[in-house]
């Protein structure tokens, strides 16, 4: 299979290292990966805030994009579920193609690995000797069913978890309300910051009395804004996307 991995803006502008961290794990897990050149945002801020139409020129060109590809894998949440949940009805469905519609061949990179890929082990020993703390998003749980917290299924199903098992002498932890938002939410964050930067403290809060050392997540979104509410109360942990934990020492 081919893959086109893409890489959200703000992951390419603010966080490479999470976009390097995506390439490499892919190709320890033999895939045939391929970057394109020329990616733009996906739409999903335009969108948002009300201008779908602008949106709409940004689908059919990541459309164009990544058309040659079997899969389109990237390392954000919230920017894959918008494709998959908006792009079908921003573009004609190509009934004449040898592939399928983008929206149908677009998976995050947890998602990909754990569904698709199905790996018993990671091709290399990847060691992390720390204490994490899971960050279950929204786009994740509520939309992408990374997770499926549940008083009544223990231990609950958890894609996160299982990837991060197969890391050597690493601690994993959930903190108190799992599912519960950290207040980002794109525009939200921006309209009502004063409401989002107190859920935000609220759950950087739950993370730590957890006692972990990392908050880990497969939404930059939400490392961002904790990592911005933990460097400002310089609170005693930190922050990091779990693919850089699968491909550490790569």
């Amino acid at each position: 299979m081919k893959v086109g991995l893409f890489i959200p803006c703000y992951i390419n502008a603010v966080y490479p290292e999470v976009g390097v961290a995506s390439y490499k794990l892919l190709k320890s897990l033999g895939i045939d990966v391929d970057y394109p050149l020329d990616q733009t945002c996906c739409g999903q801020p335009m969108a948002n805030a009300g201008f779908e139409n602008e949106s709409k020129e940004l689908a059919k060109r990541f459309d164009q994009l990544f058309e040659q590809y079997d899969y389109i894998v990237g390392p954000s949440a919230s920017c894959v579920v918008f494709v998959r949940d908006n792009y079908s009805k921003f573009l004609p469905k190509k009934e004449h193609k040898a592939h399928k519609c983008t929206d149908e061949r677009i998976y995050e990179i947890c998602e990909f690995i754990h569904d698709i890929v199905k790996p018993t082990a990671l091709p290399k020993a990847v060691s992390f000797p720390h204490k994490v703390s899971i960050q279950n998003s929204c786009h994740g749980v509520r939309l992408m069913h990374l997770s499926a917290p549940s008083e009544h299924t223990v231990p609950y199903f958890n894609k996160l978890r299982n990837l991060l098992s197969l890391v050597k002498d690493i601690e994993i932890v959930e903190p108190e309300r799992i599912d519960e938002c950290c207040g980002f939410g794109g525009m939200f964050a921006a309209e009502e910051f004063s409401v989002s930067a107190q859920m935000g403290r609220d759950k950087v809060e739950r993370h730590i009395k957890t006692g972990a050392e990392y908050i880990v997540g497969a939404d930059s979104s939400c490392m961002m804004h904790q990592g911005g509410i933990i460097e400002r109360e310089k609170l005693p942990i930190k922050t990091c996307h779990v693919v850089e934990i699968l491909a550490h020492g790569l």
